[in-house]
């Protein structure tokens, strides 16, 4: 019989996510100890990340400390209570009510509106005006309702039911929108409050399959012969628990319902020790703000992270599907709203790929040629927010480079037109149908830590040298850098005209030749919100006016929007954080960053959209003293495989 010590002691370190029996233990403890009802719903139950301190001088063989994280919401007096129960002693350590918030939806209260909602006798009988008289075929999506100072909601919990319907169960009900029917429901009571029928649309006359059991239209290319990657050693990746090394790089991962994937402790082996570059990485927000000014529309801007928990409605992922290569998939572990644990099977992939030429010189006077290729490692999740379908992909590369970038696919946003309606903020993608304008703003969490935890941040603008006899042809330009020294000093936006970027350095641990060492962000694809500083997206997601902020770190200022943007009025998250104007130079501090796509909606993206690409990198600059991939091993030579290929030299 093991000791509780013994049981605790299996947790090889402290950032281990919580296993199945853990989180069972920790829902037991707080139904015993603060006595909860059947009316209690377990919104997120994750671990309780030990302080920094703890966690970078831990040594294997410490004692481990395990504490849980909760947060729970009370339907039937409504309330919101955070918790923090200790595992290791089997105790609640905090219990604390949170007035006037709102925690994001969970999976169960989608199943539940969508029943409510096609069972209210006020929606069936707006269903049978527009001639629909299978409310079984009709799909409910609830969308959050965001905040628009409407009285009878206020205090309460509310989602606004969308409504779509299916011409037979497998049907792409997107392609029948049932736009100006909103059902407004109070997710604690399970009731609908009101019915708003702005208007009946006609249903387009086409429908929107993209599978060949569905659609006649849809005839599969038979020209495409089979590509396999195949690594008869394995993968060169290293795993223990949660714990990833590969190629030099030595990181943690973990999930939570909110966030998704969390990287932990990320360092690249340089000169026989690992050197430290982010303590946590993680997505803190997505917004995706739609431009239609319509009654039907006009409301509709999702905090998928902060109101839906991008990490809850992760997929499970298939081998040669999502994936191709040596795969190694990890169940993401969290508990469904009435504290069941529930298991997302193969919710993280984790592969190498090749990724082209990593470094090449041919000599042209000796004719001998140096080539050597790149190859990366990629940990990644999907998840599904109701018609749309994120990537979200982490690189790690040979050459020291992070990069993060998400894949956006799925389905579009629509609504129905009226026969010879144009609309003015959308694109009509196919008869009658509708997307509306909108774009997808993704907000990165950067705890850095560039050779230890005191960083700063330099903005570099390059400028044209000035005309003059120093300058005789007029083509000289030079950099200028500016180092941020306060939080309000560091909301900038990108700058195409002087190639703006951002880097983090660390002033006290200089390179080869003695400049500090550094990481930079180099951005891909951005844009800027269009909406105005009064509106309600704005209020609440103000953060995405600048694509760069930097504060000092604080334990719990986590998320860009705050820890409950789900109805918040605004002026939470990263717009509160930056008011205090602290010291952010030579300091422990925490780098945000925002991209936006902007998604102008094209007849190509129906009736299921192809993967647009969005992403940045984490360069080294001044990191390394020279190319830290030039040690990588010569390729071998290879001959096709292909008898009829004239390509290949044989």
């Amino acid at each position: 019989m093991q000791t509780r010590e013994e049981k605790v002691q299996k947790i090889s370190h402290p950032l281990e996510p919580l296993t199945a029996e853990e989180i069972t233990k920790v829902v037991a403890i707080l139904r015993e100890k603060k006595n909860l009802s059947h009316s209690v719903r377990f919104v997120q139950v994750v671990l309780h990340e030990p302080e920094k301190e703890i966690v970078l001088n831990y040594k294997k063989g410490d004692p481990i400390n395990r504490e849980a994280f909760i947060i729970v919401l009370d339907n039937e007096t409504e309330k919101t209570y955070e918790a923090v129960v200790s595992i290791t002693n089997e105790e609640v350590v905090s219990w604390e009510y949170i007035p006037g918030v709102q925690p994001n939806f969970m999976l169960d209260e989608f199943e539940e509106c969508e029943r409510v909602v096609k069972n209210n006798p006020e929606y069936r009988e707006a269903l049978l005006k527009r001639g629909i008289t299978d409310p079984d075929l009709v799909m409910i999506d609830p969308w959050s309702a965001g905040y628009f100072n409407i009285e009878e909601d206020e205090g309460r919990r509310i989602a606004r039911a969308l409504g779509w319907v299916r011409k037979f169960p497998d049907d792409n009900g997107y392609a029948y929108p049932l736009t100006g029917l909103v059902a407004v429901v109070d997710l604690n009571k399970m009731e609908v409050i009101r019915v708003e029928d702005f208007a009946v649309k006609p249903l387009p006359p086409l429908d929107g399959n993209y599978t060949p059991e569905t659609s006649d239209s849809i005839e599969l290319r038979k020209d495409l012969k089979p590509l396999e990657i195949i690594q008869p050693e394995g993968p060169s990746f290293e795993i223990d628990g949660h714990h990833i090394r590969w190629q030099k790089w030595d990181f943690r991962f973990s999930f939570t319902p909110r966030e998704g994937l969390v990287l932990h402790t990320v360092g690249y082996e340089d000169k026989g020790k690992i050197r430290p570059i982010l303590y946590r990485a993680s997505l803190a927000e997505m917004v995706v703000p739609y431009a239609d000014a319509s009654p039907a529309h006009n409301r509709q801007n999702a905090f998928d992270a902060g109101e839906y928990g991008i990490g809850q409605l992760a997929n499970s992922l298939t081998l040669g599907c999502d994936c191709l290569g040596e795969i190694r998939y990890f169940d993401a572990v969290m508990t469904d709203s009435r504290g069941n644990v529930k298991i997302i099977p193969n919710a993280i992939c984790l592969h190498e790929e090749d990724y082209g030429v990593a470094w090449k010189h041919t000599d042209w006077r000796t004719e001998k040629v140096e080539v050597r290729r790149s190859r990366r490692l990629v940990i990644s999740f999907f998840a599904t927010v109701a018609n749309y379908d994120y990537g979200f992909f982490w690189y790690f590369y040979q050459d020291g480079t992070i990069e993060v970038e998400v894949k956006l696919t799925g389905i579009v946003n629509t609504g129905a037109l009226d026969e010879g309606e144009q609309p003015k903020y959308g694109t009509m993608i196919a008869p009658q149908l509708n997307a509306p304008f909108h774009q997808h703003f993704f907000t990165f969490r950067l705890d850095t830590q560039i050779d230890g935890i005191n960083n700063s941040v330099v903005e570099i603008n390059t400028v044209p040298e000035k005309r003059g006899p120093h300058n005789p042809f007029n083509n000289a330009f030079y950099i200028e850098t500016t180092t941020f020294k306060t939080e309000q000093e560091a909301q900038r936006i990108m700058n195409l005209a002087s190639q703006r970027t951002w880097k983090i350095i660390n002033p006290n641990s200089l390179n080869a030749v003695g400049q500090p060492v550094g990481y930079k962000i180099a951005p891909g694809e951005n844009c800027l919100p269009f909406a105005y500083d009064d509106s309600s997206l704005i209020k609440r997601a103000g953060f995405i006016k600048h694509h760069l902020h930097v504060t000092k770190f604080d334990k719990n200022e986590m998320y860009a929007s705050g820890k409950y943007p789900n109805q918040h009025k605004g002026g939470d998250g990263l717009p509160k954080y930056v008011q205090a104007n602290r010291n952010i130079e030579n300091d422990d501090i925490v780098v945000w960053y925002t991209m936006g796509h902007h998604h102008i909606t094209r007849p190509e993206d129906w009736p299921v959209m192809p993967t647009a690409y969005i992403n940045f990198q984490l360069k080294p600059v001044g990191f390394f003293d020279r190319n830290p991939a030039i040690d990588l091993p010569r390729p071998i030579p290879k001959v096709c495989h292909s008898e009829t290929s004239s390509s290949c030299q044989r």
